[in-house]
């Protein structure tokens, strides 16, 4: 017993996850956090708070598969980080069969966006903010056509998985993404709380209380 509740707290310095299992619908909640900067193939700085997707795959396949699993709350501040890495995630999330919920705290940015809408439904505290912009590419680009292709093809996936994740479309996701007005060094839209719902990006505004008690209430009613 005490092996199995070091490995619970291991997992929960090292990972950010726990089971939820002690509530009176006697449901087993899988908690996981996506914190910081979504680590890809290249290893961030020590002084970088990540969240490595080769931990959280293998973690959701794991969530899928375990029958004692009932569903998957998924807490969001990230600042956002590998488009691809983060993809891959989000697509992890939208494909499980169990009930997921989301809640974005303090901010939900760039990669972090597809990551919020991907669950069944999601929240935002009245002080989250969610910033739309358009992909950018660190290290040496190479100015030619093939290269502003592959950056159009990048974004339109992403716009694709937002727009078919969530109340809004992919036109207006794309005003958001290349409004010129609101940040004074770059492209793009800052939305906070109820901002992001009124867009139809994030289902409601509320708070962990109000997370829970719809993961719950998905669970009971078998909703996906």
């Amino acid at each position: 017993m005490s092996e199995q509740k070091e490995v619970k707290n291991q997992e929960m310095r090292e990972y950010g996850q726990m089971e939820l299992a002690d509530n009176r619908q006697q449901h087993k909640l899988h908690l996981l956090s996506i914190i910081g900067e979504v680590e890809g193939h290249e290893c961030l700085s020590a002084n970088t708070k990540t969240t490595k997707y080769e931990h959280v795959l293998p973690k959701l396949a794991q969530v899928e598969d375990d029958r004692e699993i009932d569903g998957l709350l998924v807490l969001l501040n990230t600042v956002g980080g590998d488009v691809e890495s983060g993809l891959a995630i989000a697509e992890m999330i939208a494909s499980l069969s169990k009930p997921v919920v989301s809640l974005v705290l303090g901010g939900s940015h760039s990669i972090g966006v597809p990551l919020a809408v991907a669950a069944d439904y999601s929240f935002i505290v009245p002080t989250g903010t969610m910033v739309i912009h358009p992909v950018r590419m660190s290290g040496t680009v190479i100015g030619a056509p093939q290269t502003y292709d592959y950056f159009q093809q990048m974004q339109d996936r992403i716009t694709g998985f937002i727009a078919s994740h969530s109340q809004t479309n992919r036109e207006r996701i794309e005003e958001l993404m290349l409004n010129t007005g609101m940040l004074t060094k770059d492209l793009g839209t800052i939305l906070v709380g109820h901002q992001a719902v009124e867009e139809g990006i994030i289902n409601e505004v509320g708070g962990i209380s109000d997370a829970v008690r719809r993961l719950h209430f998905m669970i009971n009613e078998g909703c996906i």
